[in-house]
């Protein structure tokens, strides 16, 4: 079939080749195609082709010992082309893109055309289709058993890594139940607790400590049970044994292009990435293993592109360095996928990417340098200036500063309400240096917040990825690991 297809492609090439007639063909070489049409197939040199660890070597429905899954949350085709422009420049390439099988992927709901990251985590995890807001159960509320679940029933391995919340919607679809995803974080903490997964690397320490579960100290209940434990990324480096827990920050991760300014001790993900396998390939046990970009979702929410860029590229490097192992050990499926899209974003003509490369930190950090006018809950004309100039470069006329309070005055009680500061920056960032994005009037109108329910990329390598084609819905994903696997979803 692959044979077919490639075929297939180089016959259509082929019609349009300079030296093709209706008679018949000329012979032709590289030396009398156009320059131009040499440009538009650049060479990537994919690592991944014609050589003794390629997927040619490996049997078509080969069964996997390690499934590594990895999750760009939020992160389409626009996220992964900005992150390409501003790090590679138009010619270069992801490595990402380099992974030799490609699909494209549905991402609804069970309740709505455009799902959120619980109901998307669900169909990832689960293979089934449910609410938006509920974790691992169906519509009726019935508990769904999760494909890192299936691995740990069989004996194997399991783990999930991520630079949110350990809790939160995407790590929690693969190991807990519940109803709803913002009520329930601790009794997701107490399920991970109690479904003996061997890592939990990400953030989250608040759901772990006394105050979330009346006094009882979840993370010294980890040690117990023989967790190493690490709170910041020399601890992880060092930590020792089979099973480990890392909580390095009471909510999400920082942003990567805040970590330098607040002088952050956290592991990037691609750290967490090693580590986790280091710890889960102990042994002669498989493993399963769930990695989560989550902050991808985060800047594009913002429509804040600088941060899109660097979240996508530490991404990038925990796929490569998950796919290298997994090149270099064999016996291994790495599939990469994203939940939903965020924001409609896209990489626009106009766009002035060197003056957002320039910006060196995120909307959050931004939001927190405002300052208030107590008498009306207004941020001061003079902090909001003063921010912009100084981070953005942008100069903003007294009605524009206005029309930026006025914005915010209607956000509270509209969906991550807490975050609408931030997201208001980085939306007037964006449209001041043309960057593709949602409007902020759309995105206070989404009940997520501004997902899209545009097609996600799906990429895969190694034992069974051949698998991984066509237009798939998200369902289709886990039931084709479980396949591989021998399991029953």
């Amino acid at each position: 079939m692959r044979n077919r297809r490639i075929l297939f492609i180089l016959a259509a090439l082929i019609l349009f080749l300079p030296g093709y007639t209706a008679s018949g063909m000329v012979a032709f070489s590289k030396t009398n195609m156009s320059p131009d049409l040499l440009a538009l197939f650049p060479n990537p040199d994919p690592p991944f082709q014609k050589d003794g660890n390629s997927n040619e070597n490996q049997p078509e429905g080969a069964t996997p010992k390690n499934v590594i899954f990895m999750i760009g949350d939020g992160m389409g085709i626009g996220q992964m082309e900005i992150a390409r422009q501003f790090e590679h420049g138009k010619d270069g390439r992801l490595f990402i893109e380099t992974l030799p099988n490609v699909a494209l992927a549905h991402t609804y709901s069970a309740n709505n055309p455009v799902t959120d990251s619980a109901a998307g985590g669900t169909a990832l995890s689960t293979g089934k289709k449910t609410n938006n807001e509920m974790i691992a159960v169906s519509p009726d509320k019935k508990e769904i058993t999760s494909i890192l679940k299936k691995f740990k029933q069989a004996g194997n391995r399991v783990g999930i890594v991520t630079t949110h919340k350990v809790t939160d919607a995407t790590p929690a679809a693969f190991t807990a139940n519940v109803a709803n995803r913002w009520a329930d974080q601790a009794e997701i903490a107490r399920q991970q607790f109690n479904g003996e997964l061997d890592v939990i690397l990400g953030g989250g320490s608040s759901y772990f400590e006394p105050e979330s579960h009346n006094g009882f100290n979840l993370i010294e209940k980890f040690k117990e049970k023989g967790y190493s434990f690490a709170a910041d990324r020399n601890e992880l480096k060092k930590a020792k044994g089979n099973k480990l827990l890392g909580l390095f920050n009471d909510d999400h991760l920082n942003f990567t292009l805040d970590r330098d300014e607040l002088k952050s001790q956290e592991p990037s993900l691609k750290e967490m990435t090693e580590k986790g396998i280091e710890v889960l390939s102990k042994g002669d046990k498989g493993f399963f293993m769930m990695v989560e970009g989550a902050r991808i979702d985060h800047a594009s929410h913002a429509a804040d592109l600088t941060s899109i860029w660097k979240e996508t590229i530490d991404f990038d490097e925990s796929v490569k360095y998950a796919t290298n192992w997994a090149r270099e050990h064999g016996n291994t499926l790495v599939v990469v996928v994203a939940d939903h899209e965020t924001m409609g974003v896209s990489a626009t003509d106009a766009m002035d990417i060197n003056a957002l490369k320039k910006i060196s930190v995120s909307h959050e950090f931004m939001a927190n340098q405002l300052k208030t006018v107590e008498r009306t809950g207004e941020y001061t004309p003079e902090s909001v200036k003063k921010v912009f100039k100084t981070y953005a470069n942008i100069d903003l006329s007294d009605e524009e500063i206005n029309q930026f309070n006025q914005k915010l005055k209607g956000s509270r009680g509209k969906v991550y309400s807490s975050r609408q500061v931030g997201w208001e920056i980085g939306s007037v960032i964006a449209d001041h240096y043309h960057g593709g994005t949602l409007n902020s009037p759309t995105r206070s109108l989404s009940s997520t917040g501004g997902h899209t329910g545009n097609l996600v990329p799906v990429f895969a390598y190694g034992a069974g990825s051949e698998k991984f084609e066509g237009v798939l819905d998200n369902t289709d994903i886990p039931k084709i690991i479980a396949e591989l696997m021998g399991y029953r979803l």
